[in-house]
């Protein structure tokens, strides 16, 4: 919380104290991610699946320089066929990860003529998870659990066209684990529990028009 707070601290000082020289616009992005999820444990594989974002978004940059920032409130919705095979256990299961994100990213510019202009981005990215949070692999022999928020990191490159029509690319980078796969092992184990951490990380391609 305090991380979030100070950013936006700096954000809010950055439009305080160069009004004459800023421009604020608001607009709509969307896009899809792939999800690159991972476990920590060998008796869990995961393939790749397609996603998706949508939500408001605005950007405020300083032109003189090239400077700006950008923050969005995203829908964001991520899924993963995680793959079990455990003893005699095999399965085969979708799991969903739905969450509202919030990227803040400080982004430069560099114009290619009065029409175009590319530009790199950075930034943090907060998760609040509003799906299930708990999600049955196979059965009762194992689930995943969700964490209720998350952190990530975004860096990527993006093109603007006519200082209105954006289309970007980028890689999020999930700060720790966003969930937990709990497996309960067979009842000659004595229902030990094994507890294993999940990563979701996702290339994204998005698209945006300012107003």
């Amino acid at each position: 919380m305090k991380r979030i707070l100070t950013f936006i601290a700096v954000a809010l000082a950055l439009l305080t104290t160069v009004p004459a020289q800023a421009q604020l616009k608001f607009g709509l992005k969307g896009g899809v991610n792939v999800t690159n999820m991972s476990f920590s444990s060998d008796v869990l594989d995961a393939s790749n699946r397609a996603g998706f974002f949508v939500g408001p978004t605005v950007k405020f940059t300083l032109p003189i320089v090239g400077l700006g920032i950008d923050a969005s409130a995203l829908y964001d919705q991520r899924e993963g066929k995680v793959k079990l095979a455990y003893k005699d256990v095999e399965s085969e299961n979708t799991v969903k990860q739905q969450q509202v994100v919030v990227p803040i990213n400080l982004r430069y510019g560099v114009g290619l003529g009065s029409m175009a202009s590319v530009f790199f981005f950075a930034g943090p990215q907060f998760g609040f998870n509003v799906g299930d949070k708990t999600q049955p692999i196979y059965d009762q022999v194992a689930d995943w659990r969700l964490k209720s928020s998350n952190f990530s990191v975004n860096v990527g490159a993006g093109f603007m066209l006519m200082s209105h029509l954006q289309l970007s690319a980028n890689y999020n980078i999930a700060c720790g684990h966003t969930g937990d796969v709990e497996l309960k092992s067979t009842a000659a184990d004595a229902l030990r529990q094994i507890k294993k951490g999940s990563r979701a990380n996702a290339w994204q391609i998005g698209l945006a028009y300012y107003f």
